[in-house]
């Protein structure tokens, strides 16, 4: 079963800043994926991205930053990454050469009626 989680500790991980939070993906107690962002006043920046490329885990990995983020009133979500770009425009994260979701609570909201389009 998937399970997201933060890793508090930062071990194994080579980002920069005491700010920067990793949140990884567990299956079967290993580590399949992780994500790097930290909170910079009005936004979020994904600093890295591993989701072994595989599409769900991607999704599941940066909606859950993007969760987090609203719990803290935080609009903007910026990847700062080369990592899983074609997964990221996949799923719309990104389009063309902008890296910046502006609006997030838009963005979430845009996919409510999605089991309705089919």
């Amino acid at each position: 079963m998937l399970e997201i989680r933060e890793n508090l500790s930062r071990e194994n991980y080579d980002f920069t800043g005491d700010n920067v939070h990793i949140t990884e993906a567990f299956e079967n107690n290993k580590v399949t994926g992780y994500i790097a962002y930290s909170y910079e006043n009005d936004r979020t920046v994904i600093h890295g991205l591993d989701d072994g490329g595989d599409l769900l885990l991607c999704d599941g990995l940066v909606r859950s930053v993007i969760f987090k983020s609203t719990l803290k009133s935080i609009g903007t979500l910026v990847f700062d990454t080369s990592d899983c770009l074609d997964n990221l425009r996949k799923l719309k994260f990104i389009t063309g050469e902008n890296m910046t979701v502006e609006n997030i609570d838009r963005f979430m909201n845009g996919c409510s009626d999605c089991n309705h389009r089919n």
